[in-house]
């Protein structure tokens, strides 16, 4: 595999990725560098990523008129204890700011999916509750994102290429955010 820029500092184009140019050490590290191949894999990952998510939003947008963001926040309060997360750990999982994930409780709570719960030890937090209208909504969903997550991801791996992502993604999330808890 080749990668953009052909080498040191820039070059002829190269790989999937079109004829752009980059500098491949990395601003503010000490002779750090990001190879054209490492810089292929990651553009590739966005990529995937970009295109895998907008397929399975619009297959659950399509079906139930359901918003992906919706479902991940479904998933996070049915596999949390007694189905609640506090909003800053709701938040924590599904990857939004705390004022992003407010807007779509907010909206969440108009549809009848998920509560407000007043945290009883700190009158200053809320807890996001799932409601059993927001259990048969995600159980409704979830057949059809299974399916998009095998048809648009899972099917293209090999057993080992599903080893190798799960340690290397693994590998990264330890490294930025700590290990899971239970993980050693």
């Amino acid at each position: 595999m080749t990668g953009e820029g052909g080498g040191e500092g820039g070059g002829s184009p190269g790989g999937s990725l079109g004829p752009r140019r980059y500098d491949p050490r990395v601003p503010g590290s000490k002779g750090a560098r990001v190879t054209p191949d490492q810089m292929v894999v990651w553009r590739r990952f966005l990529e995937v990523h970009a295109v895998v998510v907008g397929a399975l939003e619009a297959e659950l947008d399509e079906a139930r008129e359901l918003p992906l963001a919706w479902y991940d926040v479904l998933v996070s309060l049915q596999e949390a204890p007694g189905h609640r997360l506090r909003m800053q750990d709701l938040a924590r999982r599904v990857l939004f700011s705390r004022s992003g994930l407010t807007r779509l409780v907010d909206r969440m709570v108009d549809a009848g999916y998920v509560e407000r719960e007043r945290c009883e030890d700190d009158r200053r937090g809320t807890f996001a509750v799932l409601t059993p209208a927001g259990a048969a909504c995600l159980r409704a969903a979830s057949g059809i994102h299974l399916r998009g997550v095998r048809d648009h991801f899972v099917r293209h791996l090999a057993a080992d290429d599903v080893a190798a992502m799960a340690t290397a993604l693994g590998r990264i999330l330890a490294a930025e955010t700590g290990p899971e808890p239970g993980d050693g």
